[in-house]
């Protein structure tokens, strides 16, 4: 029943934009911190951004920082990644994870308890 799903993947331009949107169904949306990880063979998996349940908390990975940006509407139980700027390293599946919203290392993947199937993202020119 618990369900994470994942879109907005696909191919774009170095420099382009891309939406991922991550739509969550059975549990309690509101009550969960969502983030973002990617991962390509053979490395590790790679936290993106992460959202608080409803105080507006944002983290970013060095990475990312000022071309991707967060956000979230609990009323449609989704969180969005807005990526601008796009680069090759950026390539990757991006993954949607929730857990919830007590202290906890943002960052570490193994403290998600949900995760969607990924979307797949490819920057090139």
């Amino acid at each position: 029943q618990v369900q994470l799903m994942e879109s907005g993947g696909g191919l774009v331009q170095p420099g382009g934009s891309l939406r991922l949107t991550c739509t969550a169904s059975g549990f309690t949306f509101h009550a969960f911190a969502i983030a973002w990880f990617r991962q390509d063979p053979g490395k590790e998996r790679e936290a993106v951004s992460f959202i608080n349940s409803s105080d507006g908390t944002t983290f970013y990975g060095d990475s990312v920082k000022g071309r991707f940006t967060i956000s979230r509407d609990n009323a449609k139980n989704t969180v969005y990644l807005q990526m601008n700027s796009l680069k090759p390293e950026d390539t990757g599946v991006y993954y949607c994870a929730a857990r919830r919203d007590v202290g906890f290392i943002w960052n570490q993947y193994r403290e998600y308890d949900f995760w969607g199937q990924g979307t797949q993202v490819t920057v090139s020119s």
